[in-house]
């Protein structure tokens, strides 16, 4: 292993460690195990609940894009593989979508390269739901956002950006476009494997039970993150703080290996703007987290137990 290679796995976990502690300086450990203590855990495994269904309806997805490949692999192994990917992207950032199609080379015989460029248009298609979930809230809130924008910053300033941007978004556009070599042409590949990645979804057969459960999977992950938050008494978060919340979860766990330390302050600073008091959004953010870690870690655990027995015969 060089050493770029250790670096990609010891600067996200040193960044982790940092942020746990920052995010412990606002909450004492005794506070903070007092909010554990008097969770109401019902809502907390409503949350999970919503979770596992997001991880049965995305291992029947994949099902959608393997078949035109010419291989229909048992449900039990997808899910397996599902929730392997999961575990082991907590320890290895992005090495999960490696694992998954590596588990399914192994048990349903499917080639690593074709099932990992499965994997690879899967995630498109969940970027796409991101960035719907980000302007979805940007209508939703659209007057909160722009009080808050316009109290902390000059509307002219923010003009004068957004043209900028704009102007310099047409001219970057321009030179990716032209672009033969370098950085330029990578950017240019990847937006046209993007581009060509969202079309093939709309061409292919089971389109619309594609799209259907790739909806429904967001919109699990979102009541999941909504079905928690009455886990602690009098935490009144509005529609909006429930949107800006999860967006701010979902980028930490993108940034750290699954959101360690990062996630909890990310959920609290969110929650902060609509007058949330520090130490309860705190207290959700890491119960929200440890929720969804330990629920990885139990089903990822079993899933790695259970492949060679389920698949014993092979």
């Amino acid at each position: 292993m060089n050493i770029k290679n250790i670096l990609k796995i010891i600067l996200p976990l040193a960044l982790g460690g940092f942020l746990v502690w920052y995010s412990l300086s606002d909450i004492s450990l005794e506070t903070l195990g007092t909010y554990f203590k008097e969770a109401n855990y019902s809502w907390i495994f409503l949350g999970l609940f919503f979770g596992v269904l997001s991880h049965l309806s995305r291992a029947y997805r994949w099902k959608f894009m393997l078949e035109p490949l010419g291989f229909k692999p048992k449900f039990t192994n997808s899910v397996l593989a599902v929730l392997v990917g999961y575990l082991v992207n907590l320890a290895l950032p992005r090495a999960g979508e490696i694992s998954r199609a590596t588990v399914m080379a192994n048990y349903e015989e499917i080639p690593f390269e074709k099932g990992f460029g499965t994997i690879v248009a899967e995630r498109i298609a969940d970027l796409i739901m991101m960035l719907t979930i980000i302007v979805i809230t940007l209508f939703v809130q659209f007057d909160f956002i722009y009080d808050l924008l316009t109290k902390n910053f000059d509307p002219v300033k923010i003009g004068i950006g957004l043209a900028i941007l704009v102007i310099g978004f047409f001219i970057f556009r321009s030179f990716v476009k032209k672009a033969k070599s370098g950085f330029l042409l990578k950017i240019k590949n990847f937006v046209s494997g993007l581009l060509e990645g969202v079309t093939s979804i709309f061409k292919m057969k089971n389109k619309w039970a594609f799209i259907f459960h790739t909806v429904f999977i967001w919109a699990m992950y979102v009541a999941m993150f909504w079905a928690t938050i009455p886990a602690i008494e009098d935490l009144n978060v509005p529609i909006g703080g429930i949107l800006i919340g999860f967006i701010a979860g979902g980028f930490s766990i993108a940034a750290t290996n699954g959101g360690v330390g990062l996630y909890p302050v990310a959920v609290a600073g969110a929650l902060a703007l609509f007058d949330i008091p520090t130490e309860p959004a705190t207290a959700f953010g890491w119960i929200m987290w440890t929720a969804q870690t330990a629920m990885i870690v139990v089903f990822g655990g079993l899933a790695f137990l259970m492949l060679p027995i389920y698949n014993k015969n092979k």
